[in-house]
Order: structure tokens, then C-alpha cells, then sequence
């Protein structure tokens, strides 16, 4: 062809001029098989394929032109060692990219044919909601009708041959089309921005799907199978405020750390990212089998990924077990211990008083003494709002863990830095409200609430494990710090924000046809309205905008200790009115119920004939 262009002329090669015609092919051989051309499937090359094969067919161009100049044979131009590379170029990249248009419109055609499902409107035409197109189309599930984006210059373009939709074009389809389904394919934009995209198709009975991060993106890991539904950790969650990386890495980074409770919703999050700041070992405490089985492979999988070299060690451990407790500071000689081992559950403490106390206050005695006795530098407590001014046991029971901590950490004669961190309750965590509503959701209700008025505090369980190692990290003796929680979230706007992300109506008075209702059930035993983080008003702010610290009052050791003894004693006799009663007197901001909720103790009475129903007056 390049001969026959120059020349005007149909062209056969005549004498020399065969040497152009064989060396061509044999030079595009053997750049294509060298460059990995040929080993491509073209019906599934991307721009990189493309790209590769113009830098092979350049290469090859060089070549043939200097080939053409060196053998300098009469009758052939250097104009052919030009023209026919780009020939070349044309027709295999033209042939190759009408292979990759015709099997995506073969493999596109059906899903547009056939019912689906779903229709799609994917809110973003940048990089990401392009890079899905495809994925979508050849998916039955979808039926993709276009884009939505706020940049006024793409609205009413297309891209991909999908219209770019504006807001309040997008609302009108969703009107009269019946688009069931948004796709938010903006894996950088922050919490606030997918907040406020969220609250306007809130109205709309419509579910709203999204990609994962955009590390995960940029990797090329995404398929249809990773979009996910927007669910409320990703409302409720906050934009991350950078922590002091030097300061966590220079406490944590070569050392042991311990973590009690490590397979439980804060202890996993926290190994997790104590992981990340490299210690020597990590040492992994948790009394239930499976979930200390659970933590140690996801960690060890993390492990082996990101080639470290810290030693992941699951130890069975009951922490209210002093000699085994001992045994592992003694031997392993953990430099940093966070204890986040407790029962949380605010009616099951409740309904089994004795065993709580237990394992929550005697298992942080226990720890305590352990560490003072071995010189670890540092003990991290976990507690919770309910330790403020409490009124169920569980709160009681973490508001006397951190008075241990602060009546030792003034103690002389140890090394030992004992501090906390208070927090609220944490997004999807075991035996929380999010995961129950989930449940409900999917088994299609009825949402179950204790009280329309209700209010919590919420944070992620990333957010709370990553400002909890920050706090460690900046301790002094004593310190008490409580995390910004933000803005109380009421439960009953909780629960029709998780019906309504699941695309789902609530059903009510104004909506009788709706999918899901709401029941109000009673407040449980020793759950409040709302909850506080600070007993006084005397905190302050640290070098960290979301940790605050706080002074607390706290009974001395030489008191507190004695009082330790007594309950011990009591929890041995399962004697829960003295239990109570030392609770009442070592933390006397406790209001506890005036009846007896102790399972126990209720069967016990019953059975000697006292038929004592749960809820009945039982004296302090």
C-alpha cells in the first residue's frame, strides 16, 4: 500500500525491492512477540493495551526506516520508510479497537434487552463512574439509564452514550422513569458532601449504593460485586482529623503491646491499628474461643500482605484469672497494655449483676496490680458515657474501673502510667442498636424503641480505636479523656434513616402502605434517655481537637482497696443488695433501680415461695 500511495500505482515488488517486502513482517514479528502484543485478548484491551501497542509500532517504525536508509535500494524512497508504519498503524489499530467496540455492543446488548430489575442513575461522570460503565452494562441486574453530576459543563453531554443528567433533571426521572437505584461513584468525596447527597433522594423510596475507598479503586479491584449499599456508619461517620503519627509510632513501633478483649468490636479495631505502627509483638487476650480465633487470622492475613514483622501471638485468658493474668506480664514483659475486656451490654449486666462486676471491675483490678507489679509503662483503660452518673450497673461497674486506675496511678513506688479513655457508643460494634435495626430491616420489621426521645452519642469504631491509641500515646498518670462525640443522634431519626437507605418506606399513620413501622417498647433496666461524658465541667483541650481531659473525683487507694475486698466477697454470695449497696457507696453519682433485675436472684425467691416477679422492690 505504501509503495502503491507513492507511486500512484497499483505496485509488485521487482528485484531488490522484495528484501522491503519480507523485511517488513519479519521486523513487526519480532518487536510484536517481544513487546507482548500477541499475548493480549483484544476484546478485553483497555487504553493500556492501546498505548502499548503505539510504542511497539513506533519502535518498529524507527527500525524499519533505518533499515530502509542503511540498504539503500534503488527504487525505494525514504518516503515508504515513513508511510508504511503509519499504514501499519492505522490498520492494526483500527482492526483491534473494531474488535473491542464490537464485543463490548454484543455483550451490552442483552442487558439492555432484557427486563432488569434495577434502574441506575450513577451520580458522578468522572474517572470512577466511567471506569463501572462497563461492569454495569454487561450486568443483568441493571438497566443503566445515565449520569449525574454537578458540574454544569458536562449536563446534557454523554459519555459512553449515557446522557449527564443535572439535579433536578435527575429527580424528575426518578419521578417518571422509576429509577430504584443511585450509584454514588465517587470514591474521594468526603462524608459531609455523600451526607448531603443522601438527605435530597431521602424523599424518594430509593436505595443508594456506592464504590469502595478510592485506594481500593486506584488498584483496579473493583468489580459490580464490591458496590455496596450506603449505610449509616457511612453518614454517621465523621471526615478523619490527622493524629500525631511521629508520637503513636514512637510509643508503639518495637515494643510488645497487649490488648485484653482483642477479639471483641473495639479490641479487633484496635490490633488492627496498633498493626500499622509496627510493634515487636502484639499480644492478643480474649476469654471467647472463636473471636480470638477470628482476630488472629484477619491479623495475621494483614500480616503477610504488608510484610511485617511483628509476632501475633492469641492468648485464652479470663482477665478475673490473677495467676494467668500474671503469668503473661511476666513472661511476654508487655510494654503497653490497652484493656478494652468488659461486658457492655446494659440489660445483661443488669439481669446478671455479680458476673459483670466481676469481669469488669475485678478483671481491671487484676490487670492494674499486674502491671505495677511488672513495670508496664503503660495501661489503657476503655470505658464508656455510661460511667457518667450512672444508672445501671454496667456504668457503675466503668466508672469503679477508673477509679482504680486513678487511685493507683497516684500511688507511689511504680512506673506504671495508668490513664482512660471515655467514649460513647460505637457504629455497628456487637449488641449495639445499628446491627439490631439491620436485622430488623432485613426480616422487614418492626423497628424496635425503647423510647421515642432516646438519644445517643455515636462514632465509628476506626474513629475510636485511632483516637484511643492517640490518647495512650499522650497520657500522663491519671489522665482521664473523653472524645468529641459530636452531635447526639436521636434513635428514632436513626431508625427511619436506615429504613429509608434501604430503599424502603416507613409505615405510619400518614403512610399505612408503607414497608416498615416503628415500636415503641419501654425503657429497658437502667437505661436512660440520653447519655453525658463528664460528671463535672472541668475539661480541657489537648493537642488533638476531637480528646478533651477531664478531672474526675476518686476515692484513695488505701479506702478503695478495702472496699475491693468487700465486693469480692459479695460477688462470691451472688449477694446482690450488698453489691449494690457498695456500688451506691464507692460511686454515689449511682441511681440504681429500686427492684431487683438479677435473674438469679429472682428464680431463687420465686422457688421459696415468695413469687417475686422481675421488676419487683427489692432493698438496697
Amino acid at each position: 500500500m505504501a509503495f502503491s500511495f507513492i507511486l500512484e500505482r497499483l505496485h509488485r515488488p521487482e528485484g531488490q525491492q522484495w528484501m522491503i517486502y519480507l523485511l517488513a513482517p519479519l521486523l513487526m514479528l519480532l518487536f510484536f512477540f517481544v513487546s507482548g502484543v500477541y499475548h493480549s485478548v483484544q476484546r478485553f484491551n483497555g487504553f493500556d493495551g492501546f498505548l502499548t501497542l503505539f510504542k511497539t509500532i513506533v519502535v518498529y517504525g524507527a527500525a524499519f526506516l533505518c533499515c530502509v536508509i542503511l540498504l539503500n535500494i534503488p527504487d525505494v524512497s525514504l518516503a515508504t520508510g515513513i508511510l508504511q508504519p503509519l499504514l501499519f498503524m492505522l490498520m492494526i489499530g483500527g482492526s483491534r479497537a473494531l474488535v473491542r467496540y464490537l464485543s463490548i455492543a454484543v455483550t451490552s446488548t442483552p442487558a439492555k434487552k432484557c427486563d432488569a430489575p434495577n434502574k441506575l442513575l450513577i451520580y458522578g461522570a468522572g474517572s470512577a463512574g466511567v471506569e463501572i460503565v462497563n461492569a454495569i452494562n454487561r450486568s443483568k441486574k441493571f438497566s443503566l439509564v445515565g449520569f449525574i453530576d454537578d458540574n454544569k459543563e458536562l449536563q446534557g453531554r454523554t459519555i459512553n452514550r449515557m446522557k449527564v443528567f443535572s439535579l433536578r433533571e435527575a429527580e424528575e426521572l426518578i419521578s417518571t422513569q422509576g429509577i430504584n437505584n443511585i450509584l454514588l461513584a465517587m470514591p474521594s468525596v468526603s462524608r459531609t458532601r455523600r451526607n448531603e447527597i443522601v438527605e435530597q433522594y431521602r424523599k424518594y423510596p430509593i436505595l443508594i449504593q456506592m464504590l469502595p475507598g478510592v485506594e481500593e479503586f486506584a488498584e483496579g479491584k473493583v468489580t459490580i460485586s464490591d458496590i455496596k449499599t450506603v449505610d449509616i456508619e457511612d453518614l454517621l461517620g465523621r471526615d478523619p482529623i490527622p493524629i500525631d503519627h511521629a508520637l503513636v509510632n514512637r510509643t508503639i513501633s518495637g515494643r510488645v503491646v497487649m490488648v485484653t478483649g482483642a477479639g471483641g468490636s473495639i479490641g479487633s479495631e484496635l490490633c488492627r491499628q496498633l498493626l500499622l505502627a509496627r510493634p515487636s509483638m502484639l499480644l492478643l487476650l480474649d476469654n471467647a474461643e472463636h473471636n480470638l480465633y477470628s482476630i488472629h487470622r484477619d491479623l495475621d492475613g494483614r500480616n503477610a500482605r504488608h510484610s511485617s514483622i511483628t509476632r501475633i501471638l492469641p492468648l485464652l485468658c479470663d482477665v478475673t484469672n490473677e495467676n494467668r493474668i500474671n503469668d503473661i506480664i511476666r513472661v511476654f514483659h508487655p510494654e503497653v497494655i490497652y484493656h478494652a475486656a468488659a461486658y457492655k451490654h446494659v440489660p445483661m449486666v443488669e439481669h446478671n449483676p455479680a458476673e459483670g462486676i466481676r469481669n469488669n471491675v475485678l478483671g481491671t483490678h487484676a490487670i492494674a496490680e499486674a502491671a505495677q507489679r511488672h513495670g508496664v509503662s503503660s495501661v489503657v483503660l476503655i470505658s464508656t458515657d455510661k460511667a457518667v452518673r450512672p444508672t445501671n450497673v454496667m456504668g457503675a461497674s466503668k466508672r469503679l474501673c477508673e477509679m482504680i486506675l486513678q487511685a493507683l496511678a497516684v500511688e507511689p513506688g511504680h512506673v506504671t502510667c495508668f490513664s482512660m479513655v471515655r467514649f460513647g457508643n460505637v457504629l455497628g460494634s456487637s449488641g449495639s442498636v445499628v446491627p439490631l435495626f439491620r436485622s430488623q430491616i432485613k426480616s422487614g420489621g418492626p423497628l424496635t424503641i425503647t423510647h421515642k426521645e432516646i438519644t445517643r452519642y455515636f462514632m465509628t469504631i476506626p474513629e475510636a480505636a485511632q483516637l484511643v491509641i492517640q490518647a495512650g500515646a499522650m497520657a500522663s498518670p491519671g489522665d482521664l479523656h473523653l472524645l468529641e462525640m459530636g452531635d447526639p443522634v436521636k434513635i428514632i431519626d436513626l431508625a427511619r434513616k436506615m429504613v429509608e437507605l434501604s430503599g424502603l418506606t416507613l409505615r405510619d399513620h400518614n403512610n399505612p402502605e408503607g414497608d416498615i413501622e416503628i415500636r415503641i417498647t419501654g425503657l429497658r433496666p437502667g437505661e436512660k434517655l440520653y447519655e453525658e461524658l463528664l460528671i463535672g465541667s472541668n475539661s480541657t483541650p489537648s493537642a488533638n481537637p476531637r480528646i478533651f481531659k477531664a478531672k474526675e473525683h476518686f476515692i484513695p487507694w488505701s479506702t478503695l482497696q478495702g472496699e475491693l475486698e468487700h465486693l469480692t466477697t459479695a460477688i462470691t454470695n451472688n449477694d446482690i443488695p450488698h453489691i449494690r449497696q457498695i456500688l451506691k457507696r464507692v460511686v454515689p453519682e449511682y441511681q440504681p433501680s429500686i427492684t431487683t433485675t438479677d435473674l438469679l436472684t429472682i428464680e431463687q425467691q420465686t422457688k421459696n415461695g415468695k413469687n417475686v416477679r422481675a421488676g419487683s422492690p427489692c432493698p438496697l
